[in-house]
């Protein structure tokens, strides 16, 4: 365990006017609370809060997250309280201390909607301090570095939460390089054939090629040197499980695996960089495609810097970055860069992030009311790339690596975006799904009147355009929904002998612990809730227990046990309709409609005819019936009726287009379902629907039975 001396040595090395005596205090009071507490490992547990701040001096951090370091586990795990912290190491210092804590009580990986939630509070706390989200980064990191003391399962639960949460996270606040380490240790548990495997292919490697990473080092020193260009050069090779994540994006084996080497030019000046980018295209051929100038745009966390892959020696790619000390100390530490000191005062980095703004970025469009929706968007922020591209005007939009026209216009306007109907890239017009590129320039063709499809959400990357989607589909959905539960309770109601008022359906919708009758209708429109249930609800004399589903084998009363039937064709009758059965000779019993004009043929021959009818009991949604449909011909809109008829527990086994018009297409579809009161609510779905302008049961008499 690190002494408190040797801690504040580290300390002073870069703040030379630390206050020395708050750390003691901190160090001996910490050491106190946790006397007789064990790590698994057997080591007293203060070793830990000890190593954490020890990492936290190595981003040059101040004196109030240093001292939480030491105590962000005394008022969890010890008799320690926050008045007390506060009293003796002050109110910022119980504050982050308390912050710690809390986010240490969120279990992050636990089922969606609760992750979802505890991934807000954990935004939250980062939003009121984002150094409360360094310690815990570090205290994972150190964690995650004595993992092999722990029981088997909680390994691998830690290492899972660190690969989709921690790992992320310190990314997206620039801290590429604890990002990487926390990223292989927890592939280290997680996968350990694999890893293994990758570091034995590479100590073969080096084998049989020798230590490429100096002669590397040498040849670019040495054209720096010749263009009196001062520089620091650094190279290693990738970590593995960054070269495991290659292998498995592109699909390639560990020998055709190429740019597994890193350099780092660090310049004296900007104009330098490019002096070095220069110099290397010229002494090495440039791999297309993999050029990215942050520099000229930066990241949001502040990150700048020039990334080039090039053909190096003995034509092996390598990947080398190139930027100036101070977009190293903030490539380095990232956001924790606003708080890095030197000689005894905060670093004046211009390139360092303001928090309160990078936070604010992040978070600022996310929708408060739906926590998975949250949870979704902050997963793709922490995870993407940027790619930028140009307005008409010059004006650089952000957008994440994957992005399409469509999240270019939900960049620039919400409104934008909703009337999006194509776009333009380098004046060439381009489908919405296209994926963008640097440098390119976009231009939006909107139209009055166009509402976002469905579809667009298999196709949009960002966050912001995903919640402004959803957010419009639910409120067109709402509307429509709305007025199709309306009608569905109604003949519900008049079923039971009862008339559907507001007043019951508010006293539906309090029983059923909902805000109010509106969103009780819409429940029961979207099929998120059946009329059935309502008037059980208000009427609980009318429940009955629920039927065993019918075997389709037995679905038909009034045939002798050995009698084999089957529908017509012609008719496609439904349970729940009136039916008449005909035999046919080695054929069994044929079952037509009641109303069924084909009967007409069998009046002269009544001794074919038999008297049936349907079990009363819960049908399985097995019987297909033809709908004939004429809808509008607009984008999505064919995949909007599918996924509707889906919403009505309602299956899709076959679908024909009859013809096909510029406005409109009319077309077969035919669909599996439990009875005729089942095909009712369909139609009533369908013929409330914008975009379908008839809809009608389909019966073809020509076919045989």
């Amino acid at each position: 365990m690190i002494d408190v001396e040797d801690l504040i040595a580290l300390v002073r090395n870069y703040n030379p006017r630390t206050n020395a005596e708050l750390i003691r205090r901190a160090y001996d009071y910490g050491r106190r609370m946790h006397d007789g507490q064990f790590r698994h490992s057997g080591e007293p547990y203060f070793t830990h809060p000890v190593a954490v701040a020890a990492i936290l001096t190595e981003q040059r951090l101040d004196d109030a997250t240093i001292v939480t370091a030491l105590l962000h586990d005394t008022i969890e795990d010890t008799r320690s309280t926050y008045s007390e912290v506060a009293q003796m190491f002050g109110d910022e210092v119980a504050e982050l201390v308390d912050g710690v804590t809390k986010l240490t009580n969120l279990q992050l990986s636990s089922n969606a909607s609760k992750q979802a939630e505890n991934f807000r509070k954990l935004f939250m706390a980062m939003s009121k301090d984002l150094r409360v989200i360094l310690v815990k980064l570090a205290d994972r990191l150190h964690n995650m570095r004595t993992i092999r003391s722990m029981r088997a399962d909680k390994q691998a639960q830690k290492a899972r939460e660190t690969m989709e949460i921690f790992a992320p996270l310190a990314g997206r606040m620039g801290m590429q390089w604890m990002r990487e380490e926390l990223e292989d240790l927890a592939f280290k548990v997680l996968n350990p054939e694999a890893r293994t495997s990758i570091i034995r292919r590479f100590v073969t490697l080096q084998k049989e090629t020798g230590d490429v990473i100096p002669k590397i080092t040498a040849d670019i020193r040495h054209e720096l040197e010749k263009a009196q260009i001062e520089a620091d050069v650094f190279g290693r090779a990738k970590r593995p499980y960054s070269i495991w994540r290659k292998m498995e994006e592109k699909q390639l084996s560990f020998s055709r695996l190429s740019d597994i080497y890193g350099f780092r030019v660090i310049t004296r000046s900007e104009s330098d960089c490019y002096a070095v980018l220069g110099l290397i295209h010229q002494r090495w051929r440039a791999v297309p495609g993999r050029f990215k100038d942050y520099i000229s745009q930066p990241k949001s966390n502040g990150y700048r810097s020039i990334h080039t892959t090039v053909s190096g020696r003995d034509g092996k790619r390598v990947e080398v970055q190139i930027r100036t000390r101070q977009m190293h100390e903030v490539a380095e530490a990232g956001v924790a860069a606003h708080w890095s000191y030197r000689d005894g005062v905060r670093a004046a980095n211009p390139f360092a992030v303001d928090p309160a703004q990078w936070i604010a970025q992040l978070t600022e469009r996310f929708d408060e009311g739906d926590h998975d929706e949250f949870l979704e968007n902050v997963k793709l922020e922490m995870y993407s790339d940027q790619v930028f591209c140009f307005s008409p005007k010059g004006e650089v939009v952000k957008l994440p690596k994957g992005a399409t026209p469509i999240d270019y216009a939900y960049a620039i306007h919400t409104r934008i975006g909703n009337s999006c109907v194509g776009a333009k890239v380098d004046g060439i017009r381009v489908p919405l799904w296209t994926r963008l590129k640097n440098g390119q320039s976009v231009e939006i063709i909107t139209a009055t009147g166009q509402r976002p499809q469905a579809t667009w959400l298999d196709i949009v990357k960002t966050g912001r355009a995903k919640a402004a989607i959803r957010k419009s589909l639910r409120e067109e959905d709402r509307t429509r929904f709305v007025k199709l539960g309306t009608e569905l309770a109604r003949v519900a109601f008049e079923h039971v002998g009862r008339k559907v008022s507001d007043k019951a359906l508010r006293t539906a919708a309090k029983t059923l612990g909902l805000p109010d009758e509106v969103e009780l209708l819409a429940r029961i429109g979207s099929a998120e809730l059946t009329a059935r249930e309502v008037i059980e609800a208000l009427y609980p004399e009318l429940a009955v227990a629920p039927a065993e589903t019918v075997e389709p084998a037995r679905a038909v009363l009034g045939l002798p046990a050995d009698q084999t039937f089957r529908r017509a064709g012609c008719c496609q009758p439904l349970p729940g309709e009136r039916i008449i059965g005909i035999t046919y000779r080695g054929q069994g019993v044929v079952i037509h409609a009641a109303d069924c004009p084909v009967l007409a043929e069998f009046e002269e021959q009544p001794q074919r005819w038999v008297d049936l009818h349907w079990h009363s009991g819960r049908h399985a949604p097995v019987y297909s019936a033809s709908l004939k449909l004429t809808i509008s011909n607009d984008a999505g809109v064919l995949g909007h009726i599918c996924t509707l008829i889906g919403q009505q527990k309602a299956n899709i086994s076959d679908l024909n287009f009859v013809d096909r018009k510029p406005d409109f297409y009319s077309l077969m579809i035919e669909v599996e379902l439990r009875d005729v009161e089942h095909l009712h609510t369909l139609l009533t779905a369908l013929e409330a629907e914008s975009n379908v302008a008839q809809v009608e049961r389909y019966r073809d008499l020509t076919r045989k039975p």
